[in-house]
C-alpha cells in the first residue's frame, strides 16, 4: 500500500513541474516579444490568453498544495495545446489554411525562430501545454479508505 505522505509529496512535484513550465513558457513569449521584438500573430495571443493564466493558477496551487486547481488547468492546457498545434501545422504544411485565417498583422505562418528545422515558437508552446495538461492527467485525488 502506497504512504499517502509520499502520494502527497508526487502530487507537490507534479503541481510545482506544471508551474515552473508555465512560468518559463510566459516567460518565454515575453522574451520574444518584448526583448527580441517578435510580434506576436493571432494565433500567438490565444495561446497567450490561455498560457498566462496558468501561471497564476498553479502558482496558487503550487504554494497551497492544491491540488483541486486541476479542473482548471487541465481544460486550458488541452485547448491551448489544441490552438498551438493548429499553429504548428499552419507553420510547417505549405497550404494548410487554419480555421480562421489571419487576415490582419503578423501572419501566422510566420517563423521567428525555426531552430533544428522543426522548432518554432508555437512548438515551444505546445510541448508546455503537453507537459502542464500531463502532469495535471497525472496527478489523481488520494483514495478515500473505506471503515
Amino acid at each position: 500500500m502506497e504512504n499517502t505522505g509520499s502520494h502527497a509529496k508526487q502530487q507537490g512535484y507534479l503541481l510545482y513541474i506544471a508551474w515552473v513550465v508555465s512560468l518559463i513558457a510566459m516567460l518565454g513569449s515575453l522574451y520574444f516579444s518584448e526583448i527580441k521584438g517578435y510580434i506576436p500573430c493571432e494565433l500567438c495571443w490565444y495561446q497567450r490568453i490561455l498560457m498566462y493564466p496558468l501561471t497564476l493558477i498553479l502558482g496558487i496551487g503550487t504554494f497551497q498544495n492544491d491540488i483541486s486547481v486541476k479542473k482548471f488547468v487541465l481544460p486550458l492546457s488541452i485547448v491551448g495545446g489544441s490552438i498551438s498545434f493548429m499553429h504548428y501545422l499552419e507553420q510547417k504544411i505549405p497550404g494548410f489554411g487554419g480555421i480562421k485565417p489571419c487576415v490582419s498583422g503578423v501572419p501566422c505562418n510566420a517563423q521567428y525562430i525555426n531552430w533544428f528545422g522543426f522548432v518554432t515558437i508555437p512548438f515551444l508552446a505546445l510541448v508546455a501545454f503537453v507537459i502542464i495538461a500531463c502532469c495535471m492527467i497525472l496527478i489523481q485525488q488520494p483514495k478515500k479508505s473505506i471503515k
